[in-house]
């Protein structure tokens, strides 16, 4: 009568296979075709959870709450007939928890720029579950596509500074597979660098000039003019 039993299915019917804190979530097990009356028990590494028996062809419905990281992980259910040994084993289902991400930071290198002058944006979010996607602003305009990051790294666009209207507020965003979380960051701005004139050098240089030219004739003054005017007297 046991080999009667097919190998149970183990369905999620309610909620996500990524969760977040007290979430709740519905797990199906069912043998079919299968002989009634049969037990289904539903194991999360191996630990039996919970145990049901069927009298018809219903699935077995356990309603679980993820409230710890301890609830999260690989779960499997067993059929098998009632009074009898052995039984199947189902497909097993993975739980793994998503956590909320954190207000990103936008930085740049540079706090300066100049027209003509490339440069470069980073936006990172300490916090939260990987994948997460970055976008990039200026104003309320999009600059970039969205960028998508894998790892635990900083999402990183190039700029031309072109022109004034370049030198706006710059902010980006960031989300992840948690539910209605998207964060924004700081506002950054680039100051403009001020250009030196072709003609300040020049200034400077002749400035030096004149100043040794005075000194040069106050020490002539000083060792040669005196000691004559004071030998003739």
């Amino acid at each position: 009568f046991p080999e009667m039993l097919p190998n149970p299915k183990l369905v999620l019917v309610q909620g996500t296979l990524n969760v977040v804190m007290k979430q709740n979530v519905t797990l199906s097990c069912l043998s079919e075709p299968g002989s009634p009356p049969v037990r289904y028990t539903l194991f999360k590494h191996n630990q039996q959870i919970s145990a049901l028996n069927r009298s018809d062809l219903t699935p077995a419905l356990f309603t679980l709450t993820i409230s710890s990281a301890s609830d999260v992980g690989e779960y499997k259910c067993k059929a098998e007939c009632n009074n009898s040994s052995g039984g199947k084993y189902s497909n097993s289902l993975n739980f793994t928890f998503i956590e909320p991400i954190s207000k990103p930071v936008l930085s740049s290198p540079t706090s300066q720029a100049k027209k003509g002058q490339n440069v470069t944006l980073s936006c990172f979010s300490e916090n939260g579950s990987l994948p997460i996607t970055y976008l990039f602003f200026k104003g309320k305009q999009n600059i970039s596509p969205q960028k998508t990051m894998q790892k635990r790294e900083a999402a990183v666009i190039s700029l031309f500074i072109n022109s004034l209207s370049d030198f706006g507020t710059y902010k980006c965003k960031a989300n992840n597979s948690f539910p209605n979380n998207t964060k924004y960051s700081n506002g950054f701005n680039f100051t403009l660098a001020e250009e030196r004139s072709h003609s300040q050098p020049l200034i400077i240089s002749l400035g030096l000039i004149l100043l040794l030219l005075i000194i040069g004739f106050a020490l002539a003054i000083s060792f040669f003019v005196i000691p004559l005017y004071k030998a003739s007297e």
